[in-house]
C-alpha cells in the first residue's frame, strides 16, 4: 500500500456538504418505486491474467497534471490504473481532485502534463466524442439527462453513433433497468432523482462501452435510491463493464469496489483493495471518520 500523507500545512478537508453536490431539486421518491433493496454483494474477484501474461491496465492515468485556471493545478501528478473487469473507487475530501480526474480521463479537461492510456493507446488530448467512439462512457454528476425528451428518446441519443445497434442495446438496458422500459414514453424531466440516475447510466450503456466513468452517482438521492445505485453499479460491472467511480459516500463505495484510490490535494494519498482501505486506521481517521464504524 502506497502512503503519501497529506501536506502538514494543509488541514484535512471535511466531507463535502451534500447540499453542494445536488445538481437540482430532487423530487420526493414515490413510496411504490423505492422498494426495499438488498445490500449490494461483495465484489467478485477481478479476472486474473493468464499464466505468463503481462497484465496491462485497460485505462491508466500517468502522473497527470491538470486544472481549470492557468497556473493553478488541481491534479498534481495523479496516477490511476483500471484493469479489465474491475470496479475502482476514487474517494477523498472536498477539493481533492476526484471529479477533475474523471474529466481529465474523459477529455473534458486538458492534461497539462502526464498521459492517459486506454486499451494500449495514448489517448491524451483526444476529445470526449472520440473517446466515446473508442469505448469509454461517462455519466456526469449533474445535467445528465435531456429533460424535455422522453426516456426512449434519451436512449436513442445514447446510440446516435451506432444507430443500427439501437434495438439490441435497448433490450439490454431495459432488461437491466426495467423501470426505464415501463417509462419509455415519459419525459425525463418528470422522473424522480433516482430514476434520472438510472436513465443516465442506461444511456451511457447504449454504446456497449468497455469503461464507464461515474461522477458522484448517488449524490442527492434518497437512501433507498442510493442503495439501488450501488447495486446497479455492481450489476453493470458483473456484465463486463469496467468502472471508475468517484463517490463522496466513501464507505459504501469501498464496500463494492475491487480497489480504491484516496486522493488528497490532487495527489495519491493511499491505494489498496476496498476492504483494506475500509480497515486502514489512517484512512478511517482522515477520510472515513465515524462512518467506518457503521455496519
Amino acid at each position: 500500500m502506497t502512503e503519501t500523507p497529506p501536506p502538514a500545512d494543509e488541514p484535512t478537508a471535511e466531507p463535502e456538504p451534500e447540499a453542494e453536490t445536488v445538481p437540482q431539486a430532487v423530487e420526493p421518491e414515490p413510496e411504490v418505486e423505492a422498494e426495499a433493496v438488498e445490500p449490494a454483494p461483495a465484489p467478485a474477484p477481478a479476472p486474473e491474467p493468464e499464466v505468463g501474461s503481462a497484465r496491462q491496465p485497460l485505462l491508466a492515468a500517468r502522473d497527470v497534471i491538470a486544472g481549470y485556471i492557468p497556473g493553478v493545478n488541481i491534479l498534481d501528478g495523479t496516477n490511476l490504473e483500471l484493469f479489465d473487469g474491475e470496479l475502482v473507487a476514487v474517494i477523498g475530501p472536498n477539493g481533492a481532485g476526484k471529479s477533475t480526474l474523471v474529466k481529465a480521463l474523459f477529455g473534458l479537461l486538458p492534461v497539462r502534463s502526464g498521459s492517459v492510456v486506454f486499451d494500449g493507446d495514448d489517448v491524451t488530448g483526444l476529445k470526449a466524442h472520440e473517446l466515446v467512439a473508442r469505448g469509454i462512457g461517462y455519466v456526469p454528476q449533474s445535467d445528465n439527462v435531456f429533460p424535455r425528451l422522453t426516456v426512449e428518446e434519451n436512449l436513442e441519443m445514447g446510440a446516435y453513433v451506432r444507430p443500427k445497434t439501437y434495438g439490441e442495446r435497448y433490450e439490454f438496458v431495459t432488461t437491466m433497468f426495467p423501470r426505464m422500459g415501463d417509462r419509455r414514453k415519459q419525459r425525463a424531466g418528470s422522473l424522480s432523482g433516482g430514476e434520472r440516475q438510472m436513465l443516465s447510466m442506461a444511456r451511457a450503456l447504449m454504446l456497449d462501452p468497455k469503461v464507464l466513468l461515474l461522477d458522484e452517482p448517488s449524490a442527492g438521492l434518497s437512501p433507498a435510491y442510493q442503495d439501488e445505485v450501488f447495486i446497479n453499479c455492481r450489476r453493470i460491472n458483473d456484465a463486463g463493464v469496467s468502472i471508475v467511480m468517484v463517490e463522496q459516500n466513501a464507505q459504501r463505495c469501498l464496500q463494492i469496489c475491487h480497489r480504491g484510490y484516496v486522493l488528497d490535494a490532487g495527489r495519491n494519498a493511499y491505494t489498496n483493495s476496498g476492504d483494506a482501505l475500509l480497515r486502514d486506521p489512517k484512512v478511517i481517521e482522515l477520510y472515513l471518520g465515524t462512518l467506518a464504524n457503521v455496519d
